[in-house]
């Protein structure tokens, strides 16, 4: 199995930032694409960024500019630094991982249980 456990979330005020990370663990043999999604109140899940296991990275163009995805291979682990935070940032984030596993073949996609960000206006 492949747990993924976030943290970093919490509340804060308009203007401020925060860094979230997620760090996998288990029957892990390598990880291809690890990505942050948010979820609103009332709305749909939605990609915030991602970065594949090369490097690659791509941004939801509301938050481009403001943050920052990056991983550490050899932890595990992906971080979203975001930056500049407004009140329409609030949401649930959540982790997100495809993985393969050392046992298992093929890949998994892994979500993480969520934590909470809240901008304050």
């Amino acid at each position: 199995q492949v747990q993924l456990v976030e943290s970093g979330g919490g509340l804060v005020q308009t203007g401020g930032s925060l860094r979230l990370s997620c760090a996998a663990s288990g029957d892990i043999f390598s990880i291809n694409d690890m990505a942050w999604y948010r979820q609103a109140p009332g709305k749909q899940r939605e990609l915030v960024a991602a970065i594949s296991n090369s490097g690659i990275r791509k941004y939801a163009n509301s938050v481009e500019g403001r943050s920052t995805i990056s991983r550490d291979n050899g932890k595990n682990t992906v971080y979203l630094q975001m930056n500049k935070l407004k009140p329409e940032d609030t949401a649930v984030y959540y982790c997100n991982a495809v993985v393969e596993m050392k046992v298992v073949p093929g890949y998994l996609e892994v979500w993480g249980q969520g934590t909470l960000v809240t901008v304050s206006a």
